[in-house]
């Protein structure tokens, strides 16, 4: 084994009684093969696609510390109403953390690997909740001299993800986007990138303070759900925009079906020609997220050439190719404190991520809260 005798990682497991145990344990590093380097993980973000591992299951008003086998535990009841849906995780301890930065602190003996030593880097491929994460050395992306690990921290899901979101716009033939949920650190980096590319983007917010950090950015159009007139503000920045793709982070309930809705009323706004099955113009809803985890309802008022799908990152830059996906990549670096940049609320350390209180914030997911850890703390 590789001398790192301190290394420790967190576990997040569904038991077979019906409890979320998230639990530090510790990790023996590997030895390494001639292409592998060891990164000393420094700053991993806890994203909403990570809460899917962590505390999608619990009932949070159940947390508490706890020891088991000898290891200090995070551990909450899951909720009765939830267990069929993770009933195949059930008695699987699985590590988490898609992504993150650090330190190379060992490496193989290859010269990709040599040519790392010493150097910040992004990574991405799980199980960063860790002090020390073995990788490729291909799959890491350096970061300019000087700069702070924090700054490679989030380089992969959202910057990816805006980046898909434009690429998925084009390869479809759409002109414009509508995004819920637009307040996120994700919808702010979209806000950014549209600005830069000149793409119309209608942003959905769910109240006053959301907007605001909308509009200084310089989006005109950002639509309050909870206003008394958000259909027909939504319907007359669609006719606008002529936006007729839509990214929906909240999943369930019925913001879906309102998008739609609304590109419809919006192509009758723009003189499109109809006909008893609705409208000719295309509209697409993609959910990425779940903020709300109820079921999705559509209603009626949609026409009939529409459509409603899941959008992940993965198969998309799997269909996109590895030279646009580099492409991205690079991208991304160049704009880590621009278009990309992700504030931070809070750092907090891989013990701190099982502090009851501490769990609670992070799972709230609260828009302009944003926790990263720094498991070498």
């Amino acid at each position: 084994m590789t001398a790192f005798p301190n290394a420790k990682q967190l576990f997040t497991t569904v038991t077979d009684d019906g409890r979320l145990v998230l639990s530090i344990e510790p990790y023996a590093v590997p030895d390494l093969a001639e292409h592998q380097v060891v990164v000393r993980m420094e700053a991993v973000p806890i994203n909403p696609s990570d809460l899917g591992l962590l505390t999608a299951p619990a009932n949070m008003a159940t947390v508490r510390s706890e020891s088991i086998d000898g290891h200090p535990a995070l551990v909450a009841d899951v909720d009765a109403a939830m267990r069929p849906f993770f009933a195949g995780r059930a008695g699987k301890k699985m590590a988490a953390g898609n992504e993150g930065a650090g330190t190379v602190v060992a490496a193989g003996s290859s010269d990709a690997a040599q040519a790392l030593l010493g150097k910040t880097v992004s990574i991405v491929g799980g199980e960063m909740y860790r002090t020390h994460r073995v990788m490729p050395a291909m799959m890491c992306v350096p970061l300019p001299d000087g700069a702070a690990a924090k700054e490679g921290a989030s380089l992969f899901v959202n910057p990816m993800t805006v980046q898909g979101f434009l690429n998925t716009m084009r390869m479809e033939g759409h002109t414009g986007i509508v995004h819920s949920a637009a307040a996120s650190n994700l919808g702010q980096m979209l806000a950014k990138l549209c600005l830069k590319e000149e793409v119309p983007l209608v942003a959905i917010v769910r109240n006053d303070a959301q907007k605001k950090i909308l509009t200084d950015i310089g989006l005109t159009f950002v639509i309050d759900s909870s206003k008394d007139d958000f259909m027909s503000q939504l319907i007359d920045a669609l006719a606008e925009t002529g936006a007729t793709l839509g990214f929906d982070a909240i999943g369930g309930g019925k913001m879906a079906s309102y998008m739609l809705t609304a590109m419809e009323k919006a192509a009758a706004k723009r003189g499109a020609e109809f006909s008893v099955y609705g409208s000719t113009v295309n509209k697409q809803v993609y959910i990425y997220g779940r903020l709300d985890t109820s079921e999705t309802i559509l209603g009626g008022g949609l026409g009939l050439y529409w459509g409603v799908g899941g959008w992940l990152l993965t198969p998309h830059l799997e269909k996109v190719g590895m030279e646009r996906m580099m492409e991205m990549r690079a991208y991304t670096v160049a704009e880590r404190n621009g278009i990309f940049a992700s504030d931070y609320t809070r750092e907090i350390s891989l013990s701190g991520m099982i502090d009851p209180e501490t769990a609670k914030a992070y799972e709230r997911k609260a828009t302009g809260e944003k926790f990263l850890v720094n498991p070498s703390l």
